[in-house]
């Protein structure tokens, strides 16, 4: 915080595999952000998404287990108290703190509990929501997930993702669609998960926020302060002691994506193939990204494989029962890590 003003916070969402991590990777690793602090939040205890970022920012904080737009907005605001202290007390240089919410999460109920909290409204001021929405995927989102909307709709920049594999027509229709949902927000485009330097600067028309404007915004929005989630929602994550066999797994991945790709909102997962460092897989629906390949593994980080799986209307079984009868050609045996049958209680 500089000359004793309020600490920004920036709220990034969007909805699953819109390339929120991606592009906040890329700004820290670039060095485009200083003394940040940022806070993100996965819904079952493993955190892939904290893991990528940490070895980019040690400064990063998971919220596990559920989603800060419900169930865990006490913990959000629990860790954003425990920051203020730390940097008063002269021990964490603060300039902006990054929340990254799940792909799932409405961010309203989340500018509700900073901007009317007694101690952190006269400390923090929500500076803006960016939301990331897929060109790819982004307008099927819109059609048949109401949380997509909501993350438009509260939006002060949406950042239009993976453009570099999208044709430039579904771009250009995708943005009709959100001037329609949210008129006064920003429009950006990202290829290859870059965007401009200045993404976290207020626009020159931009001033800060007070907590009143934010309110009214949301009264605007149609949004409530207590979030409702799709029921037949699955999350599940799964561990493989063993290396696995790279070429089999692919083959693996594939013919799940061609059978239920619709219903998979999300793979993400970091894999021991026996290299030196991991591979990082990432897929929404039928798409999978290239693999990354990392150069090393961390001291911090266990030796072995994580996937994570967010789906609708799949019963972590099916998924199982697909892994164990693949198993002696991927090589490793899976075990199931957690299981959410419903992610936001």
């Amino acid at each position: 915080m500089k000359n004793g003003n309020k600490c920004p916070i920036t709220i990034v969402t969007g909805f699953l595999g819109s390339g929120k991590t991606t592009l906040l990777g890329n700004m820290l690793r670039g060095g485009l952000l200083e003394n940040v602090s940022v806070i993100i939040n996965e819904y079952g205890q493993v955190g892939l998404d904290h893991r990528l970022i940490r070895r980019i920012e040690e400064r990063t904080t998971l919220l596990s287990g559920g989603c800060v737009c419900c169930n865990r907005r006490d913990d959000l605001i629990s860790e954003l108290l425990d920051m203020l202290n730390s940097h008063q007390s002269g021990n964490l240089p603060l300039d902006r703190v990054i929340v990254e919410t799940t792909g799932l999460a409405d961010p309203a109920p989340i500018l509700f509990s900073i901007t009317t909290h007694p101690v952190l409204t006269h400390h923090y001021s929500v500076d803006m929501v960016v939301t990331c929405l897929d060109a790819i995927n982004g307008g099927m989102h819109l059609a048949n997930n109401p949380e997509s909307i909501k993350q438009v709709a509260t939006a002060d920049k949406i950042i239009i993702t993976k453009t570099d594999i999208s044709q430039h027509e579904a771009t250009h229709h995708l943005i009709h669609h959100i001037r329609h949902i949210n008129p006064s927000a920003r429009v950006l485009t990202s290829a290859n998960g870059h965007v401009s330097e200045r993404l976290f600067d207020p626009d020159d028309s931009m001033t800060l926020p007070s907590a009143s404007d934010i309110l009214d915004k949301l009264e605007q929005a149609g949004s409530s302060w207590d979030s409702g989630h799709a029921t037949n929602i699955r999350s599940m994550a799964v561990q493989f002691e063993e290396p696995l066999d790279w070429l089999a797994f692919g083959i693996w991945l594939s013919m799940l994506l061609q059978k239920h790709g619709e219903k998979i909102f999300r793979i993400k997962g970091i894999v021991d193939v026996g290299e030196d460092g991991p591979i990082v897989i990432n897929g929404v629906q039928h798409i999978i990204h290239p693999p990354r390949h990392l150069e090393d593994w961390r001291d911090y980080e266990a030796r072995n494989s994580q996937i994570v799986f967010i789906m609708r209307d799949i019963e972590p079984f099916q998924i199982m029962d697909s892994l164990t009868a693949f198993q002696n050609l991927i090589g490793a045996e899976p075990k199931i890590q957690e299981i959410n049958l419903n992610p936001f209680e």
